[in-house]
């Protein structure tokens, strides 16, 4: 089984330098990007491939890279952007890449900076990622004296700058337009949308902002095509995808397997499945922002389309697993504190509904839970939605607590019929 993205990741070793990624195939993409493909080409090529969003929106990259102005009308600079500031609960992926692979990325980053013909490109990258910014700085280095980067790269014409950001750390700068701000030394909030990024982004200039994953499959696509990209995957789209599993399983990790795999072949045959005495009970396949599935839904396909079916998200891949001797309440409390920290107060939804929600799950959890409170709790649930926040971040964390209301509502109630949890 190919995988592309993985496959010359060398575990507990230094990444391949800018030689060895050469003798890889490495920078072959670009050559003939640059070569012998204009710029529409390129992003006609990543368009049919398939190939969407990994950072947990899923939206097709060949048609985000089209919103982009070619012809003239709109001002340099342009900006490409590398989202890396992984900070969803159970997300490793994007570090697995940026400390594994960082040619890899930046081949990538040219390749879409050059199909969208930007001028300047960052790598923003998330500041516990110490070990990955080194590697990336040295990367970035190396790029830059073979000529991949700077000046008239490989005789083309076509000029690009990149930079490395280590960014100050919070959640809400995963949001496009919040990190945005904070490359731009402001406050990191979300931005009011219209204009979008394509057509006001960075100093309001014409930008795109990938996910690293993204941005690291599009090396291969060139290279190889389209039909090879969609021939990987299960569902004959999308290639491969970085699944992750969290939890109480044998062997918790990161694996590069087709797109449309099952939950049930992740957790069980590449994660070991449960550990001895547990059994799986939930699980949020999507990460911490997505709604709970049960065991029934093991055998779903974790893909965008087949997790809709099933009244879920793919998100970014992350599953984390609930087994049925934890609790599902102080499990929602947990998640809920981490949101209401991570929100930038902006709009009152979040700044105020999510501290409060947290609150009602800790009393619940902590056994001063009243009827009233589980009421409390969907009230929120059916109040903070997209059209009354500012950004996603609020909404995305009612998902796991509307389907927690619907599936461990007997446990509610059994935290406050006998005043604290059951599992303590």
């Amino acid at each position: 089984m190919d995988r592309p993205l993985t496959e010359h990741i060398r575990q507990g070793e230094e990444p391949l330098n800018v030689a060895e990624y050469e003798k890889v195939g490495g920078y072959q993409a670009l050559r003939k990007a640059l070569g012998t493909m204009a710029p529409e080409e390129v992003t006609q090529v990543v368009a049919d491939s398939g190939l969407t969003g990994r950072g947990g929106a899923g939206f097709p990259t060949g048609r985000k890279w089209g919103f982009i102005p070619l012809d003239g009308s709109v001002p340099h600079p342009k900006y490409l952007i590398a989202n890396g500031d992984e900070m969803e609960p159970g997300a490793i992926k994007d570090h697995l890449l940026l400390r594994g692979h960082p040619h890899q990325l930046i081949e990538g980053m040219i390749l879409a900076a050059y199909a969208v013909q930007a001028d300047r490109a960052f790598v923003f990258v998330r500041w516990a990622y110490k070990l990955a910014a080194k590697r990336l700085t040295r990367a970035i280095a190396e790029a830059y004296e073979k000529g991949y980067l700077g000046k008239n790269i490989l005789g083309s014409g076509y000029d690009l700058e990149l930079h490395l950001h280590t960014s100050a750390g919070r959640y809400v700068c995963g949001e496009a337009t919040a990190l945005l701000n904070a490359l731009e030394g402001e406050r990191g909030i979300p931005r009011h949308k219209p204009p979008h990024a394509a057509q006001a982004g960075m100093w309001s200039r014409p930008t795109v902002v990938n996910n690293t994953e993204t941005l690291s499959n599009v090396p291969h696509i060139v290279d190889k095509g389209a039909e090879w990209f969609k021939g990987l995957s299960r569902t004959g789209t999308d290639g491969t995808r970085l699944y992750q599993v969290s939890g109480k399983v044998v062997r918790p990790g990161v694996w590069e397997l087709p797109t449309g795999t099952t939950a049930r072949e992740i957790i069980e045959e590449h994660a070991g499945g449960m550990r001895e005495g547990l059994s799986l009970r939930a699980l949020l396949p999507g990460g911490g922002s997505t709604p709970f599935l049960l065991s029934k839904h093991l055998d779903v396909q974790m893909d965008a389309g087949s997790l809709e079916k099933v009244n879920s998200r793919l998100g970014t891949g992350t599953i984390i697993v609930l087994d049925d001797q934890t609790c599902p309440v102080g499990m929602m409390a947990n998640l809920m504190h981490f949101y209401a920290r991570e929100s930038c107060g902006w709009c009152t939804p979040c700044r105020d509904g999510l501290p409060w929600t947290a609150k009602v799950l800790d009393a619940i959890e902590g056994g001063q839970g009243q009827v009233i409170d589980i009421e409390r709790l969907a009230l929120h649930a059916r109040l903070i939605k997209d059209d009354a926040t500012f950004c996603t971040l609020a909404t995305g964390a009612m998902q796991p607590l509307r389907s927690a209301l619907n599936y461990f509502r007997s446990d509610l109630e059994q935290h406050i019929e006998e005043k604290g949890c059951p599992w303590r």
